[in-house]
């Protein structure tokens, strides 16, 4: 559920365009008109304006806002312009082929979408950047971590809610096994059962596999494994049970301590502001007795903040 807010009566495309267009004159550029026109609209109306935008002034509204803006703000309002599959696939390259390769946004992106997201992203990948994501998965991730992302892209997993009880008793037998250590093929069967699992058979594995051995199976992967390996899999088996939370953590995690992760504030508010973020605020709220709004507005300023504020909704 989204938490961004949108007018009741929404300006034409072309006038909003034509507002972008007065926004970029004369000296500098008056971001607040460019954020309450952007930060207002969705993903379909933001696509009609780009439209409007070059037909109407031969011009890349992309381009000019590059060349307009600085710093956070630009880099928040760029990744937010593309449709949802054009966007991942982009944070997937910057993260792969960056002057430093981001393994957790590459987790991020690959083990919290679903299947179908996943096949779109792929293409849309190969298409504009003439590469498969598999080859720089391949070129820059490394032993069991790179095993679990390639495996995760391409194995087609059922999606329903039906379970079969017996399978996930014997999964969670063979992972009682894997994390003991006792066998080569240990590693190769934590990866099989994270990877071919849907995420409905990941929950009732967690709740069956405590049953069983009187152990939080995620308390077993982070005893037994390490590095990148350890946290693609407690990203996904996290994401099965609850994503909310899993992205209330991650945004903590951002602005917790000195300094804050802009870059992982970023991609994690303007990549669910369209999808869940109602529930992650709500999540944030239970889980830290804090606002996520107070929080985001305590560690931004300026036009930044109003940005992400905005993608948040109301203060609640």
């Amino acid at each position: 559920m989204a938490t961004m807010k949108i007018p009741m009566t929404v300006p034409s495309p072309r006038v909003d365009a034509e507002q972008l267009s007065k926004a970029f004159k004369g000296r500098g550029c008056d971001a607040s008109v460019i954020i309450n026109i952007l930060a207002h609209r969705n993903a379909t109306q933001r696509a009609l304006i780009e439209q409007e935008y070059e037909t109407k002034f031969s011009d890349d509204l992309r381009k000019r806002l590059q060349s307009e803006l600085h710093g956070h703000l630009k880099k928040a309002l760029l990744l937010w312009m593309p449709e949802a599959v054009e966007r991942d696939a982009s944070i997937l390259k910057h993260a792969l082929r960056g002057a430093v390769t981001d393994h957790k946004a590459v987790a991020e992106i690959i083990c919290t979408r679903s299947g179908s997201q996943l096949r779109q992203i792929k293409q849309v990948y190969l298409n504009t950047f003439g590469v498969r994501v598999e080859q720089d998965v391949e070129s820059e991730a490394s032993g069991n971590h790179k095993r679990v992302l390639l495996a995760y892209l391409n194995t087609t997993r059922y999606e329903g809610p039906e379970i079969d009880d017996k399978i996930v008793e014997n999964d969670a037998r063979s992972l009682k096994k894997a994390v003991a250590r006792k066998h080569k093929s240990d590693d190769q069967t934590l990866i099989q059962i994270f990877t071919d699992r849907s995420r409905t058979h990941l929950v009732a594995l967690r709740s069956t596999y405590r049953s069983m051995f009187g152990k939080e199976l995620g308390k077993a992967i982070r005893d037994e494994t390490r590095g990148n390996f350890e946290h693609v899999l407690l990203t996904i088996l996290q994401c099965a049970e609850n994503s909310s939370f899993y992205f209330a953590k991650a945004l903590r995690k951002s602005m917790k301590g000195l300094g804050t992760d802009d870059t992982a504030l970023i991609r994690i508010v303007v990549t669910r502001a369209e999808v869940d973020m109602h529930y992650i605020v709500s999540e944030y709220r239970k889980r830290y007795k804090k606002t996520l709004y107070n929080t985001v507005q305590s560690d931004t300023s300026g036009h930044y903040k109003t940005f992400l504020l905005s993608l948040l909704g109301p203060k609640v």
